[in-house]
């Protein structure tokens, strides 16, 4: 199963991210500006399972349903979530490589403009 050691080092090298705390559970920030977070109780409060850890990222509100229609079961939503531009994915059945993709795009949705322009001069 992925942990949260794990999407660490999958965002590792992009510039500026520090390791916060969201919600009593730990996230990722970018300038100060949360792009990822370990779910905790109150998520699986809301799905009503245990089975798996899960971390929210965020994304376009609009593209959200067509991940999660395509995500093959990985990700998925809350009532909560309506309206809002994020995800919540099962670590324990996502592709690193998926992983690192989402990741990155809610990354970039967080960072200002000046770093993602030096992400693009790299």
């Amino acid at each position: 199963m992925t942990t949260f050691e794990d999407v660490k080092g999958l965002v590792a090298h992009l510039p500026e991210v520090t390791e916060s705390t969201s919600y009593g559970t730990p996230s990722l920030e970018v300038r100060g500006k949360n792009f990822c977070r370990m779910g905790g109780e109150r998520e699986h409060d809301r799905f009503g399972g245990h089975d798996s850890e899960v971390l929210v990222v965020f994304c376009e509100l609009d593209e959200k349903p067509l991940l999660i229609e395509t995500g093959g079961g990985v990700l998925f939503s809350t009532p909560h979530y309506d309206g809002r531009g994020a995800v919540l994915v099962r670590l324990s059945d996502v592709d690193a490589d998926d992983l690192a993709e989402l990741l990155e795009d809610s990354y970039l949705l967080k960072a200002p403009p000046a770093v993602r322009a030096a992400l693009g001069e790299r």
